[in-house]
């Protein structure tokens, strides 16, 4: 039987609409969950909502609606912006559901069994975005919450009390005894040294407040917050109810508890990915509350950095949030499932801008992998009839090949998703430069040469296959697109991974290029530039209005000065990209019949097929020089006919009399790479 692994994302606050903090929790959990479906485990992957509190009750009161309309309008962003990102949730739970409540109750005659709860008077700086109460060392001057850096208020009222400190000691022997139980190793020290400075006991309830789940048995009281919510992980899988077959599968299981802190045997693992500001709620406070209850406790709590703009956590109390909406419908969502999984390094912080996701977007994806798919299949098509090479023979690529897969499976073990993504574009860089080391495209012609040939590109198809299998957990429509592209189907598991798989002669389809480039100069200015009139649009996936724009691949108008003449005198920028310069690959080039200046070249530009460039350069080069050689072309100069050949582009070469010379790179580029 496969071994169960159930993992979640915090359930977010309905205080405002889903942003990137929201999506990076969870497509982390979601590529977490898909690598664990591929590795053969029983996987659950749980999400959703938490809709009560003071804030959503005062929100919605300035909304002059009910505290649950405010949380459904909220709520209804999720299932679009999650089908968007290919989120395969198994579940969604949001606290305002009944069956929510029947988890909240149960626990809590647990805790009230054990004797763990009593009525105190609660005094202390309280932060309303929190919803908790910090000490005054907590704080930073003028008692300011450390978290949202708002002021906080000083409270006094009476509430039912957990004893937390009763479990300080059991707390320690839980991190120390269990080096996964939270992660990574720094959040540990630091959870570790705050219950190690001593605990106090807890206000789990809230007098006054309607908005929640009545405290059972203490009427006028409210389930806190944290209870309540918490509560969700093992509520969503049926503790509380008489039939809870999910809870047992996934949470509790056969086996003695060892008497320290509730945990019990368990072949499986339960894990809570949150970021680092509700660590110490998920670390501290849960796993008291489940050794109170005698409960199991969690395998891991699993925190992760900040994304930061402008130096400040992104978030919707500071006006900083970036909308994913956004990004999915400019670029995909692949794409931004990429650049957040492969610019953060899981546990640390990261900055995000607009500049840093199109690099990462045309230099990883349309650079790295779209142009080697465009380049090999090309070549495939071209030397065998529209397949895939009809033998592998050997070649240096299966040796790196196991390494990546072995570097990337312990990288994904240990949630490094950065050095996981390193690992196979490692790979994807030496199929390249074995593939520039063989210049395959030189020997198509020659008989003999037709097994190297198909060695060559075979060893470097199947290495882009692994490459593109890899990536499944990370862009799961764009890997799939990928390996349709080269004649291969999804992996159902990690043996798929393995050298060998793919196959010979296999058709190979035409397909549309998978990561069209973005021009970065066009983009930016588009994206700095303030929406007309400040009308605003219809609302994006992810449930947020977005201002109207223009297209981010519309170009920018010239206004270059002129001198009297007519003569152009000096350019602007904008009017300088509107010449689009791209280094390219000469894969054949011929004599053009009845011409004495003009060369036939096909080019590989880095696009999905090769073009046809004409070059009046016959004079100075023989076609066969030109083969393998880079060059410099005008890829967006209308087509013309020359000689009765169509030119789709112009080769750039330096003119000195009747001579020419062309302009070439003095380091090999990939095909497709931007001049500027």
């Amino acid at each position: 039987m496969s071994s169960p692994y159930y993992v979640t994302t915090p359930i977010y606050y309905v205080n405002g609409p889903p942003h990137i903090g929201h999506i990076y929790t969870t497509v982390v959990v979601d590529v977490m969950a898909r690598y664990r479906r591929l590795v053969g485990e029983d996987v659950y992957f749980l999400t959703g909502t938490d809709e009560h509190g003071q804030n959503i009750e005062r929100a919605a009161r300035d909304h002059g609606i009910s505290p649950q309309e405010h949380a459904d309008q909220i709520v209804a962003a999720y299932p679009p912006l999650y089908q968007a990102l290919h989120v395969t949730n198994d579940d969604f739970i949001r606290t305002t559901e009944a069956r929510h409540a029947v988890g909240v109750e149960a626990i809590i005659a647990r805790i009230a069994a054990a004797g763990d709860l009593y009525v105190g008077s609660h005094d202390g700086w309280y932060c309303a975005s929190c919803e908790a109460y910090y000490t005054e060392k907590e704080l930073a001057p003028g008692n300011i919450c450390p978290t949202h850096e708002t002021p906080t208020e000083w409270r006094s009222e009476e509430n039912l009390f957990f004893r937390l400190s009763k479990y300080q000691d059991a707390l320690l022997r839980w991190y120390d005894e269990h080096e996964a139980a939270v992660q990574p190793e720094s959040r540990r020290n630091e959870v570790r040294a705050f219950v190690e400075a001593g605990l106090r006991d807890l206000s789990v309830s809230r007098h006054g407040l309607t908005w929640g789940i009545p405290f059972p048995e203490h009427a006028g009281h409210t389930v806190y917050v944290w209870l309540d919510a918490l509560t969700n992980y093992i509520s969503a899988l049926g503790f509380g109810h008489a039939e809870h077959t999910l809870y047992d599968r996934f949470w509790a299981h056969d086996g003695d508890s060892d008497g320290g802190t509730g945990q019990r045997t368990h072949a499986g693992k339960r894990i809570h990915v949150v970021g680092k500001d509700i660590l110490r709620f998920h670390a501290i406070y849960w796993p008291a509350f489940l050794m109170s209850a005698g409960l199991p406790l969690p395998t891991s709590v699993v925190a992760h950095g900040w994304w930061l703009r402008d130096q400040r956590k992104v978030s919707k109390s500071s006006g900083n949030v970036v909308d994913p909406g956004e990004l999915i419908e400019h670029f995909g969502a692949d794409p931004l499932r990429y650049f957040l999984l492969r610019e953060m390094v899981f546990g640390q912080d990261a900055s995000f801008s607009d500049e840093a996701f199109v690099d990462r977007y045309n230099s990883d994806l349309a650079n790295d992998l779209g142009n080697t798919v465009s380049r090999v299949l090309t070549l495939s098509r071209r030397a065998f009839d529209g397949c895939t090479p009809p033998s592998r023979g050997e070649g240096p690529l299966e040796t790196a090949a196991t390494e990546a897969v072995a570097s990337y499976r312990a990288a994904m073990d240990d949630l490094a998703f950065h050095r996981a993504l390193e690992a196979l574009w490692r790979l994807l860089s030496q199929a390249n430069q074995f593939l520039v080391a063989r210049e395959p495209w030189k020997k198509m012609k020659d008989p003999d040469a037709r097994d190297e040939v198909a060695e060559t590109l075979w060893n470097v198809i199947e290495a882009t296959r692994i490459v593109a299998s890899g990536l499944t957990p990370f862009m799961p429509e764009k890997s799939e697109q990928v390996l349709t592209a080269l004649g291969a189907s999804v992996p159902a598991s990690v043996d798929g991974l393995g050298w060998g798989g793919t196959g010979y002669e296999v058709p190979l389809p035409e397909t549309a290029p998978l990561f069209p480039r973005i021009d970065k100069a066009v983009y930016l200015a588009d994206a700095a530039r303030p929406a007309s009139g400040g009308a605003q649009g219809a609302a994006s996936p992810g449930g947020a209005a977005k201002k109207e724009t223009k297209s981010k691949n519309a170009k920018p108008k010239a206004s270059g000065a002129k001198k009297a003449g007519g003569e152009s005198s000096v350019i602007d920028i904008d009017q300088f990209f509107e010449t689009e310069l791209r280094v390219a690959n000469v894969l054949e080039a011929e004599a053009i019949p009845k011409s004495n200046k003009l060369l036939k070249l096909t080019v590989d530009a880095g696009e999905e097929a090769p073009r046809t460039v004409v070059a009046g350069v016959a004079k100075q080069y023989q076609p066969e020089e030109l083969v393998g050689k880079q060059v410099v072309i005008v890829f967006n100069l209308k087509p013309a006919k020359l000689m009765g050949v169509e030119s789709n582009g112009m080769v750039l070469a330096a003119s000195e009399g009747d001579g020419a010379v062309l302009v070439r790179p003095i380091e090999p580029v990939t095909p497709g790479t931007r001049v500027r």
